[in-house]
């Protein structure tokens, strides 16, 4: 009989014989299992389907969307003018965790996303923890970009037909309605298109990330026509606080560039295309936020942000004095919007197939259709709890929600990239973060930063959310890993 604590020598050891209670929740899975499980699933397969083109456009169909369409209207309040140099330090933080998802997206290129990247460095619990923030992150998220999705829906109708949707059927409770239809609406679509597989999936996202880039071109023509230097003239009326403050917000709107991480068992050369999709991304989206946000609070004084809905097509209409570019801006954003949703609840579905897969969540979300190559009911659970989140919780409390997990498993990623290179120096690597580890500590620094500029309903709200997740780990994942079932362990040695 095989001793457990020892095994064979062509076994790769993921943990210390007779291993104590620090030791299993610090058991790591080896990079070279993680990449070679990758598409494999529960009766099937991934497919790889995806090349450069496609995953640039999945991580800006991912990020280009509510961030700068609706939440804009929230943050310069905040910040006044100086919104701009908002966007500039979330943009920073952004980058920073952008360099380190290339470094480790071409390392270690599978669906799971930092989560992945945490159990092959900082082991199990961390991992399982990065793990529950992304559902945080993308989870929630979906349901955040619904919510906008609604506000340009009422505006898109009530500039073509004169009606809108009546609130009691287009916002949350609490907020004047009893459930927000349009967002319930725009999850399921999605969830439609996600069944049919990934090379669908990602030909619809590429058509609506175009049309969205349109948009707000268009947007920056109609708005530089009511340009006003005085609406600078007190760039910062609420001090740095406040530019902290908007900073922490606007992180929502680069949420999703590491969307591309999440393909990796889908594209076709995963360890060269990840790491240039994600840094292409994140620059054509931070060259069209800066240039709207610019031209926006250019075009209206700071003060009338305050309670707007639909912000840049109001803009539009007063600037221009009618209704038709507001109305066209309203179509454009109605249509990228629902590409946030779709290639965000792509990356969510990804990350729960890659954590059933090491036996952490139930099995059932890792099985994948024979004939989409999709895993179809992660899917379907995926989005009726995502739609009913858009139905039911306002705008505001999702976006912060989403912006601390999100933080949270950034840093851990900026740690992971510092890590491997200390633990596995030989490791091929198609990219590599410039200073390391300089960049990824000043890149950990700045997510810590932002996470200590959210207020504290928000922090209580992320404490209840990883108590819960740690609960759930301890009565279910920590038992039935892969890792502490040896299964892991004999995949190895048959490979």
């Amino acid at each position: 009989m095989l001793d457990q604590g020892a095994p064979p020598q062509n076994q790769i050891s993921a943990a210390p014989a007779s291993p104590g209670i620090a030791a299993r929740l610090m058991r790591r899975k080896p990079v070279e299992l993680l990449v070679a499980e990758g598409g494999q699933g529960e009766g099937g397969q991934l497919r790889r389907s995806l090349g450069l083109w496609q995953l640039t456009m999945i991580s800006i169909g991912a990020t280009l969307g509510t961030g700068i369409f609706v939440v804009l209207g929230d943050a310069v309040p905040e910040a006044g003018p100086a919104v701009t140099l908002s966007f500039v330090i979330a943009g920073l933080t952004a980058l920073f965790s952008a360099l380190s998802y290339a470094e480790l997206a071409g390392s270690i290129p599978v669906a799971g996303s930092s989560y992945s990247y945490a159990y092959a460095t900082l082991g199990e619990l961390v991992a399982w923890v990065c793990g529950w923030c992304l559902v945080l992150e993308y989870g929630v998220s979906v349901a955040a970009v619904a919510v906008g999705w609604g506000e340009y829906l009422n505006e898109l109708l009530d500039g073509t037909i004169g009606v809108t949707i009546p609130d009691a059927l287009s916002s949350a409770p609490g907020e004047g309605g009893i459930i927000n239809l349009p967002a319930l609406i725009v999850v399921l679509l999605a969830m439609v298109f996600l069944l049919g597989g990934a090379r669908e999936s990602a030909r619809a996202n590429t058509i609506m990330v175009c049309v969205k880039i349109v948009a707000l071109v268009l947007f920056c023509t109609v708005g530089f026509m009511g340009f006003k230097s005085g609406n600078y003239a007190d760039f910062m009326p609420l001090g740095m606080t406040g530019v902290s403050a908007a900073g922490a917000t606007l992180f929502f709107s680069y949420i999703g560039f590491d969307a591309a991480s999440t393909a990796g068992e889908e594209a076709k050369d995963p360890k060269r295309d990840l790491p240039r999709a994600i840094m292409l991304s994140l620059i054509i989206v931070t060259a069209l936020y800066v240039l709207v946000a610019g031209v926006a609070v250019g075009a209206w004084n700071w003060k009338k942000f305050d309670g707007s809905e639909a912000t840049l097509a109001a803009i539009m209409n007063d600037v221009s004095g009618q209704t038709f570019w507001g109305t066209l801006l309203a179509l454009g954003a109605v249509i990228s919007i629902a590409s946030v949703v779709l290639t965000v609840l792509y990356g969510q579905t990804r990350i729960l197939f890659a954590m059933s897969r090491d036996g952490l969540v139930p099995r059932a979300l890792g099985k994948v259709h024979a004939k989409s190559g999709a895993p179809r009911l992660n899917t379907v659970i995926v989005s009726l709890f995502c739609g009913v989140l858009a139905a039911l919780i306002p705008l505001g409390k999702l976006v912060d929600a989403t912006s601390i997990g999100t933080l949270f498993a950034f840093g851990l990623v900026n740690i992971a990239v510092i890590v491997l290179r200390y633990r596995r120096p030989e490791l091929e690597r198609t990219f590599r973060v410039p200073f390391g580890p300089v960049l990824p500590a000043v890149g950990f620094l700045f997510c810590a930063y932002n996470m200590f500029s959210l207020d504290t309903v928000t922090w209580v709200v992320f404490g209840c959310w990883m108590a819960a997740g740690l609960v759930f780990y301890f009565l279910y994942g920590h038992r039935r890993s892969r890792l502490a079932t040896g299964e892991d362990l004999a995949v190895t040695a048959e490979k």
